[in-house]
């Protein structure tokens, strides 16, 4: 496994936190987004990588930089974030570092995940979940069976391709080469009139 794949595989579900995205009218549920700590993350690089060859900088408030040496060679991503409304700039810093190393492949799969409506209750003045969403088999550390970044931009070709010629059983026989975990990970890629019409054609209104 070379450190790409290390650094993207996914973390313990004890480790992933949940909070409320958006809501219904009434407040009865609400999405949740998973997120990792940022504690989570340095030790995913100090295990990957090594302590030493790692770092972070935060060249100006709301950016991080996350340098890993590679082959002899630093390489340098870089990301931002607004302050955060729980810990303003203490998690704004937080946030940057979290959003950089997301670049690097850590807990990327997290935006993967699909959105499920879960009963939530107040707390204060927000909202949290009454329930934990089940994570789906391919975003645990021992169901990883992640679709290449390569194969899902060629699937896409391949299903708007399909879709612009109304070809129905193609795009039918393109989308049953995958299982049910496969499809949670390509979906997110297609765009909401892409999806509704790949609804259509695949019969599924």
């Amino acid at each position: 496994m070379n450190i790409f794949d290390a650094l993207a595989k996914p973390f313990p579900e004890s480790s992933i936190h949940w909070r409320v995205g958006s809501t219904t009218k009434d407040k009865d549920k609400g999405i949740g987004l998973a997120y990792i700590d940022a504690r989570d993350v340095m030790q995913r690089l100090d295990d990957v990588v090594g302590p030493e060859n790692w770092e972070c900088k935060h060249p100006y408030k709301g950016c991080c930089e996350v340098s890993i040496l590679v082959n002899d060679r630093w390489v340098t991503k870089a990301n931002g974030a607004g302050e955060s409304d729980f810990e303003g700039e203490k998690g704004q810093y937080s946030d940057s570092f979290k959003r950089a190393a997301v670049l690097w492949g850590v807990g990327r799969y997290l935006y993967d995940l699909p959105n499920e409506w879960v009963p939530i209750q107040p707390r204060g003045r927000s909202y949290v979940l009454s329930v934990t969403p089940k994570l789906p088999t391919w975003a645990t550390p021992n169901g990883w069976n992640r679709i290449g970044r390569s194969v899902k931009q060629e699937v896409y070709k391949q299903m708007v391709e399909a879709l612009g010629n109304g070809d129905g059983p193609g795009l039918k026989q393109i989308w049953d080469e995958w299982d049910n975990e496969q499809k949670i990970q390509l979906w997110p890629m297609f765009e909401s009139k892409e999806r509704s019409a790949i609804k259509v054609l695949l019969g599924d209104k």
